[in-house]
């Protein structure tokens, strides 16, 4: 084999490994925008349902598309395409009404046309109160070892979607709020740790998210380490990665 059919031969396995890698890019690019997305949990504004450190995909089709559904939000098209509207109870992601540049992850309380209020914690919808009971405690333990436990409820809405709750104190800012009523092509939004959740309760902040700042649905957790481990740090997973939770559905 001569020097030049060698290079050639090189040359060729290169341009390959490309021609792979960009195939590659372009078949996760549009996964991410149109099937599935993976989300990691930063904070506890959705405890116990999601604990900081969890990692989930989010279906980009359930609730079809907008802009925000591309990334950097460069979307061609304003409003939705395609859109299934959300279902009261969802766990969506979405993009922060007062700064599209940060996705949120709460749960969906308020539909269009809603009246919404908070009393002594009780949520209560169309002037009803939503169903809760109170169940065992949450017990939760910091990497210091300190343990605390948090009253946990069970909340059911309206539509039966029944899912569990933090409550530290029925004395909390947001446990007594004004009435909320939610505007046509808007949603209320609640985080489950409720005395520790920026949400739609504080309008200046968060307030009523419109439809087409939804980004998806939670699905499914795909991973989850204890909070203050990094997720890459592989030779801790036998006892930072929280298997029990891996396989859950939202």
């Amino acid at each position: 084999m001569s020097v030049t059919e060698n290079k050639k031969d090189k040359d060729s396995g290169l341009a390959e490994t490309i021609k792979v890698v960009v195939q590659a890019l372009l078949l996760a690019l549009i996964v991410r925008t149109f099937l599935f997305q993976p989300f990691n949990i930063p904070s506890g504004s959705m405890k116990d349902t999601l604990l900081i450190g969890d990692y989930l995909f989010v279906s980009k089709f359930s609730y079809g598309y907008s802009r925000y559904s591309f990334p950097f939000g460069l979307g061609p098209f304003s409003g939705r395409i395609w859109s299934s509207e959300p279902e009261r109870g969802d766990v969506a992601v979405f993009k922060l009404p007062t700064d599209t540049s940060v996705d949120y992850i709460k749960r969906v309380i308020g539909l269009p046309g809603d009246t919404i209020q908070v009393i002594d914690g009780v949520v209560h919808i169309n002037g009803e109160p939503v169903k809760r009971e109170k169940i065992d405690d949450f017990i939760e333990q910091s990497p210091s070892g300190i343990v605390r436990r948090v009253p946990r409820y069970r909340e059911t809405l309206p539509n039966g979607v029944s899912y569990e709750t933090l409550d530290l104190t029925t004395r909390g800012e947001v446990d007594n709020t004004r009435e909320y009523k939610v505007p046509e092509g808007h949603y209320f939004m609640m985080g489950d740790n409720r005395d520790n959740s920026v949400d739609s309760r504080y309008l200046n902040r968060v307030g009523y998210v419109p439809f087409e700042n939804f980004m998806g649905r939670a699905e499914i957790l795909f991973f989850s380490v204890k909070d203050g481990t990094p997720a890459w740090h592989i030779w801790s997973w036998p006892w930072s990665v929280r298997w029990e939770r891996i396989g859950r559905t939202l």
